[in-house]
């Protein structure tokens, strides 16, 4: 009997697998090249919308560590206009890391329950809103207040769209995927601190500073994008045939087109079922996931490359002002930018490779993560005579960055969706990006500006802070090497445990299932095509 009634070359037969290999490898070519066709198809509707809104989020979320050297030699820089000691400066960006680990549980529960394009929509608004606020900030307090209901509000987006990619895609091919929209965050790393520069210049224009100029554009274009992705981005795929009901608020929110149709939407449905079925849950099996001793390892992954990662982007320009004290403001906003797109670049080649071989997870991520070592090594004991050296040793730090977010992301998608469902992915995905973002609240709370004594001006500045990293990340390598060594010994069988599980895990054998039982390899790329 076939899987589905229909097509049964595109999801198998089962009754008599013996007699179906018979040709099978024949069949796979055609089959895997038209389901590909189909999941281009998703990216066209789901990347580019994700691209921008993640890169206005993080241009939003990271803007306030260029502020900070914005316009010094006038005297409008942020410490400056409000008075700020390091410490408040410390607290201010720890607390968005408090309210974020705080919310982002709750939030992408949230998601599983609503609409997921409402609710990532809502989140983007939000994040327009309150960013544009920071141009009115004119004290400490402000400030603190702003940055701890930015992290209330951009709870959930990260692990959400994580989450939303799995409605779309088996999870071994979603490390591209979360590649591809996590680049937004490096180019705007890079763009905004090039834009920076301009913004420097517009300072004095119409009353406000640089900084105030910058915080209110980035949000009104945020704003502008939430309303956008009303209309855009598509809502949970629905089986082929049915209807999707609209009740409550959603009956004067904007329809949106099902992102398939016809024959290609049967073909997903066949190849990912598991997603039109998904098991309903409780608050017991959210207690199984939080249980699950996987989840912690994915969690230490994340907090090391996390706290190196926000520690670079925020402090970037501090780090690079250690190296050689004489550059201008302008000159720090130029040399900040280059570290982003050497991870950009390592995010585009690490992870397709790393889709491709998805049961090496765990070498791609501490290859990455001995690369990041090297270069903070670098950066801290390159001599200063050499200060080009010590800039080497950051780019290097943001090649190794690039892919190991990605990579813990789409691991937990893989062991959680098979594990736990749909709960098990967004409870995973919430917990391992927000109690991994603790690692940002050590890094901005406790290192650089926020250690007085590793702060001083001298040869040794932030050698300290830049040690500490290289510990965090040792723990990251050796938390991967617990969770392969844990699963080659206890193995990653569906929980029997969670509500409507069956005695078997047939539900989830569906086509894209049985294909992520085998590695793609190298195999059918564009050079192999004439082959």
């Amino acid at each position: 009997m076939a899987d589905i009634d229909g097509d049964d070359k595109i999801v198998g037969l089962r009754e008599h697998p013996e007699e179906n290999r018979v040709g099978e490898a024949a069949q796979d070519d055609v089959d895997i090249a038209r389901i590909e066709k189909v999941y281009r198809k998703i990216d066209r509707r789901i990347i580019p919308a994700f691209w921008s809104l993640y890169f206005l989020c993080s241009a939003i979320r990271s803007n306030i560590g260029l502020a900070q050297t914005m316009n010094t030699a006038s005297g409008h820089n942020l410490m400056q206009r409000l008075n700020l000691t390091a410490k408040q400066t410390s607290t201010a960006l720890a607390l968005f890391y408090v309210a974020y680990v705080v919310f982002n549980l709750p939030s992408s529960l949230v998601m599983t329950r609503l609409s997921p394009r409402v609710w990532m929509a809502r989140i983007v608004f939000a994040v327009g809103l309150i960013g544009a606020c920071f141009a009115a900030v004119q004290a400490a307090w402000s400030l603190l207040f702003l940055r701890f209901l930015l992290g209330v509000v951009i709870a959930g987006l990260w692990p959400g769209m994580s989450y939303y990619l799995t409605l779309f895609y088996p999870p071994s091919r979603t490390g591209q995927r979360i590649g591809y929209y996590f680049t937004a965050s490096q180019v705007s790393a890079a763009v905004v601190g090039l834009v920076s520069a301009g913004f420097q210049k517009m300072d004095g224009l119409g009353g406000l500073v640089g900084f105030q100029w910058m915080f209110l554009l980035w949000g009104l274009c945020a704003i502008v994008l939430g309303v956008i992705l009303l209309w855009w981005l598509p809502d949970r795929p629905l089986p082929p045939g049915e209807t999707r009901v609209r009740t409550g608020l959603l009956k004067w929110l904007p329809a949106v087109p099902p992102i398939l149709k016809g024959e290609d939407a049967e073909i997903h449905y066949r190849d990912l079922t598991r997603v039109y079925h998904p098991r309903p849950w409780n608050l017991k099996d959210l207690l199984h996931v939080l249980i699950d001793w996987r989840l912690w390892p994915l969690v230490i992954m994340y907090f090391g490359v996390v706290g190196v990662g926000f520690g670079v982007q925020l402090y970037g320009t501090v780090i690079i002002s250690g190296i050689d004290p004489t550059f201008s403001g302008i000159t720090l906003s130029l040399l900040f930018a280059p570290i982003w797109i050497m991870d950009l670049i390592a995010i585009l080649i690490v992870t397709p490779i790393s889709d491709r071989f998805h049961h090496h997870r765990a070498l791609f991520f501490s290859a990455a993560v001995c690369i990041q070592i090297a270069g903070l090594l670098t950066t801290t004991f390159a001599p200063r005579s050499q200060p080009w050296a010590r800039y080497g040793g950051l780019l290097m730090v943001g090649f190794g960055l690039g892919p190991t977010v990605p990579i813990c992301m789409t691991w937990g998608n893989e062991i959680f969706q098979r594990r736990h469902g749909e709960v098990g992915v967004a409870a995973a995905a919430a917990l391992i990006s927000g109690l991994g973002n603790l690692g940002t609240v050590v890094t901005t709370y406790a290192l650089y500006t926020g250690w007085p004594e590793d702060a001083k001006r001298g040869p040794h500045r932030y050698r300290k802070s830049n040690l500490t990293m290289i510990a965090i990340l040792c723990l990251s390598i050796l938390s991967s090497v617990v969770m392969t060594v844990g699963l080659k010994i206890a193995g990653n069988k569906p929980s029997k445990k969670i509500s409507g599980s069956s005695d078997t895990d047939d539900e989830f054998q569906d086509g894209a299932a049985r294909r992520e039982l085998h590695q793609r390899g190298f195999g059918k790329m564009w050079w192999s095509k004439s082959n």
